[in-house]
């Protein structure tokens, strides 16, 4: 399914949107760059919680869609599915950090 056709689409559940959501991450840079922001995101969250610092949730949150959107604007070539499906992306994100984490992908 390309990024078009993504827009057609209404997906109803995340169990639908992540086959879509792993089909717009192939590249292995562009994995490789999610994983990156999404371990340097979560570890400013958690500094953000124990120092009771929002400005290091705030720079999680820019470390973790920087790193992403480079994977997809360099190496995927195209359009990050957060513009679109935002919560979605974000819950899949977290589901294939986790896949990867072990060894799924």
């Amino acid at each position: 399914m390309t990024t078009k056709e993504c827009t057609k689409k209404e997906f109803t559940s995340l169990k639908d949107f992540y086959p879509y959501y792993l089909s717009q991450h192939q590249h292995p840079v562009c994995r490789a760059l999610h994983f990156a922001g999404t371990s340097f995101g979560l570890v400013l969250a958690f500094a953000a919680i124990g120092t009771a610092n929002p400005w290091l949730l705030l720079a999680g949150i820019i470390q973790g869609y920087i790193w992403a959107w480079i994977g997809h604007f360099v190496f995927e070539k195209n359009k990050p599915a957060t513009f679109t499906y935002p919560l979605y992306s974000f819950v899949c994100d977290l589901k294939m950090y986790r896949d990867i984490w072990l060894r799924r992908l």
